[in-house]
């Protein structure tokens, strides 16, 4: 094996363990603070009846929560590295079904959102970096107020607008591409804000390149150069907001769908926090933090891809 392959092996271990820790620690925290915070989720699975001291006890030994913490978390542990996640209180189904059956919608809102906001901010930023001050100065205000806005607030007031007063898209709901619209523009619009401001910033350090100057001087028109040199060269920093934009569209997906009465991880957790359905609550955690590591895992080899020199700093 080669010096090379050797210090790649040694990144990728030291990566992955790392990874391994961070999902531990997530899955760790959720455990404890579910179980340290005050109530009795037998009483909530029952709906608040006045049930016998004796069917709490025995609700309590069919779901362990009458077991000593530390014994909990042992089998919580167990079960998580044979790849348990457990079964769920209220919908007395396994916790791996109840997010696999719910991870589409998720997926899909997550993704229409970010192409949405890539797109937009990306017309943003190309357009208006480095010339039309007026036009530049707006769209930075608009970046500014879509970054800052609270997506519940978006949220409302697109339903206002587009579904109770102008009838173009369900006001919740809805299947298909409809019902998709205004949840993907409600999630993508605090991206787009960081998006555009990224994207402009480094298409203009790229414009004042050599290589752009000998791209004109070849006879390149304005739009080329923007498109086919500047860009590529803008899209480094996007790599370093990856994480950031899972984080994003995880937590504004939990908004979003509760808002929109959508499908989907977000809603599912909601409705679990409420509930108190232990095993799907950390079970969504222990995913999208697998989902986020793998990410920034991915970033990290990007970056050693992208920037050759990394290549030769030791693992």
């Amino acid at each position: 094996m080669t010096g090379s392959a050797r210090s790649v092996l040694r990144w990728l271990v030291r990566r992955i363990a790392l990874s391994a820790l961070v999902l531990l620690g997530s899955a760790t925290t959720a455990f404890l603070a579910l179980r340290l915070t005050p109530g009795d989720p037998v009483r909530v699975i029952l709906g608040g009846s006045t049930a016998t001291p004796e069917v709490l006890a025995q609700v309590r030994h069919e779901l362990g929560t009458d077991r000593p913490l530390s014994e909990q978390y042992v089998l919580f542990l167990g079960k998580l590295l044979r790849g348990d996640l457990g079964t769920s209180y209220q919908l007395r189904d396994t916790v791996a079904h109840v997010i696999g059956s719910q991870l589409r919608g998720t997926a899909e809102l997550a993704l229409t959102s970010f192409a949405l906001a890539f797109v937009v901010a990306l017309l943003l930023a190309v357009s208006t970096a480095g010339r039309w001050p007026v036009l530049r100065a707006v769209s930075t205000q608009l970046e500014l107020v879509l970054s800052s806005s609270p997506g519940f607030w978006v949220g409302v007031l697109l339903l206002t607008l587009f579904s109770f007063r102008w009838h173009v898209f369900p006001a919740a709901g809805g299947d298909g591409f409809s019902g998709l619209v205004l949840p993907a523009v409600t999630l993508a619009a605090s991206m787009v804000g960081v998006f555009a401001q990224v994207m402009r910033a480094g298409v203009e350090r790229a414009l004042e390149e050599p290589f752009v100057l000998s791209a004109r001087a070849r006879g390149s028109g304005e739009t080329a150069v923007r498109f086919r040199h500047a860009l590529r060269h803008a899209m480094v920093p996007m790599v370093t907001l990856s994480g950031w934009v899972v984080g994003t569209l995880f937590s504004g997906a939990v908004v979003v769908e509760t808002v929109f009465s959508r499908q989907g991880l977000g809603r599912v957790l909601a409705t679990a926090i409420q509930g108190r359905d232990f095993p799907v609550v950390t079970g969504v955690v222990v995913v999208s933090t697998l989902v986020f590591v793998v990410v920034n895992l991915l970033v990290d080899w990007l970056y050693r891809v992208i920037d050759p020199r990394l290549r030769e700093v030791p693992a």
